[in-house]
């Protein structure tokens, strides 16, 4: 079945940085896009970052882009979200899935979620 574990969550103060992890599984990895979604308390699940199967064409919310990069390692069927310069409206739990995207439109591929892992930046 498919399956996504996020890790390296934690807490920082405002200007911080954090890496976090998600490996993927029970599905052709390498055949899909993937995005790095995030969840505040209070407010819908929006998608922060994506990338394309091969690595390319990454797609920033403005909310995120210079600060935050994504990438991912197809032999390893994982897929990282580098946060820098780290705000207090940063704060949520953060999510992996299968997209897909284009400038302006996406759309998730599994109804799977795995269990998040939380990000929490103070000022």
């Amino acid at each position: 079945q498919v399956q996504f574990v996020e890790s390296g969550g934690g807490s920082v103060q405002s200007g911080g940085s954090l890496r976090v992890s998600c490996a993927a599984s029970g599905f052709p990895f390498s055949d899909y896009a993937m995005g790095w979604f995030r969840q505040a308390p209070g407010k819908e699940r929006e998608l922060v970052a994506a990338i394309a199967y091969n690595g390319g064409n990454p797609r920033y919310d403005d909310s995120v882009k210079g600060r935050f990069t994504i990438s991912r390692d197809n032999k390893k069927n994982t897929v990282d979200l580098q946060m820098d310069r780290l705000k207090p409206e940063d704060t949520a739990v953060y999510y992996c899935n299968a997209v897909h995207y284009t400038s302006s439109y996406y759309s998730v591929q599994y109804n799977d979620w795995g269990q998040g892992t939380q990000v929490t930046v103070s000022s």
